[in-house]
């Protein structure tokens, strides 16, 4: 059955890919917060280098992961996360874009017909809040979140998922919780946007969906038969951390979605806080009595850059060091004292990408500054006197949450009566590798 599922798929891409242009219409006027092109060859050359440092983000995760895990598990770990560049690509050309920014439907999706398979896509019109590079390398900047996001979720579920399973769980999370949280972000018309939530990068929309799924699929899935493992290579750790960070930069500057001031300090502050943050987590580690190790480092680093990704662009350079600190602090704790014995999120994906997202969601409402970015306006943090941001931080903050992680519950469930998630306990004894894979180190 399953090959036919496949092949179905196969075909009915590729005619849809091939006779395109029959259904496809021409556009003879620009479509909802499209406009005209005011072409800027500075602003396009970053947002295109901006475009292929947030995509190596991805194998740099595969890397992260791949050598937390055990030795017998290291080829599934990272290939999770290089599908995830695969299947999500073409599921944004096909319809996640239009669902994303397409036309608002109640504010709380876009309506994908108008942009399936890229229909009105262009190189010669432009989104309106990115007037001076072309449309289509917006939505392929943008292809880049979607791709990461559902890469995140599988360090929670690490060494005990069918792969076939997690694809399918994959594709759907990007249809209705990944689609819906971007909608209502970033699109103009969303209903967050118009409340006046400020999530610079992504962490509502990638870093809280992620770290509430992966809650959902740990608990769903269960406990690994072992879960103290070695790790596979902590050298592979160090060098996912580096590429994860150097990729960060477009990431968190690109969102600027321009060559200017905002996305200089948008890297500034990126940089400052992965580094406090890191710097946290090894003296907090010292503190409580354990060595100083690579793995620490690492993880410490990676909660900075989460929890400065919905700030970037809003706080100042001294702000990010507190948010990069704070985050650290939270985020160990949370993974000291997280029920593992009970629930297995293998590679702390909640703790790190669900606790650092909403840290830095709550901490852009304490420090978010007019004198950074004149759109925060006077609803300015917390800090310099004002609730209102940080109550309407709050208020997405626990909506997003709930939405997350029910819908992602429910989801792992549907799968699951499609077809196992979890492998059987002999192939997860032998290792995702050779039993999902045929292939071993």
């Amino acid at each position: 059955m399953r090959k036919i599922i496949l092949s179905v798929i196969l075909i009915t891409i590729l005619v849809l890919s091939v006779f395109s242009i029959y259904f496809q219409s021409e556009a003879t006027a620009l479509g909802a917060h499209v406009v005209a092109l005011k072409l800027d060859t500075g602003d396009t050359a970053w947002m295109i280098v901006a475009s292929a440092l947030v995509l190596i983000m991805t194998p740099g995760l595969g890397f992260f992961y791949g050598g937390m895990v055990g030795k017998k598990n290291v080829i599934s770990t990272m290939l999770q996360s290089f599908m995830a560049m695969v299947i999500v690509t073409v599921l944004w050309v096909l319809v996640g874009f239009g669902l994303c920014f397409g036309p608002s439907v109640g504010g709380i999706i876009g309506d994908p017909s108008n942009n399936f398979m890229f229909n009105g896509v262009n190189s010669t019109t432009a989104w309106e809040l990115a007037p001076t590079i072309p449309f289509i390398l917006f939505a392929f900047f943008q292809a880049k979140f979607a791709i990461i996001t559902p890469a995140l979720i599988t360090g929670a579920f690490a060494e005990r998922v069918r792969f076939w399973a997690y694809l399918l769980f994959m594709v759907l999370f990007i249809l209705v919780i990944y689609a819906p949280l971007c909608h209502m972000t970033w699109h103009p018309d969303g209903l967050f946007f118009g409340w006046g939530v400020l999530d610079f990068a992504g962490g509502t929309v990638v870093h809280m969906s992620a770290g509430w799924a992966a809650l959902a699929g740990a608990m769903f899935l269960g406990k690994r038969k072992v879960q103290k493992v070695n790790p596979a290579r902590i050298t592979y750790v160090l060098l996912g951390t580096g590429l994860l960070w150097f990729g960060w930069f477009g990431f968190n500057a690109g969102s600027a979605v321009g060559a200017n001031g905002l996305a200089a300090q948008a890297l500034g502050t990126t940089t400052v806080a992965a580094a406090a943050a890191a710097m946290a987590w090894v003296f907090l580690d010292k503190i409580l009595g354990h060595k100083l190790s690579a793995m620490g480092a690492c993880i410490g680093a990676v909660v900075g850059l989460v929890a400065i990704t919905p700030a970037a662009g809003f706080v100042t350079i001294p702000s990010a060091i507190a948010i990069g600190i704070i985050a650290s602090i939270v985020s160990n704790f949370v993974c000291s004292k997280f029920p593992k014995g009970k629930i297995d999120d293998a590679l702390d994906v909640f703790a790190c990408h669900g606790v650092g997202g909403m840290v830095g969601m709550l901490l852009t409402g304490v420090f978010a500054s007019k004198s950074v970015n004149s759109i925060v306006g006077d609803n300015q943090g917390l800090i310099y006197g004002d609730a209102t941001l940080f109550l309407i931080q709050l208020k997405a903050l626990v909506m997003a949450s709930i939405f997350a992680f029910a819908a992602s519950y429910a989801l792992f469930f549907i799968v699951n009566k499609i077809t196992p998630l979890r492998v059987s306990e002999d192939k997860e004894e032998l290792g995702l590798d050779i039993t999902q894979h045929g292939e071993y180190l």
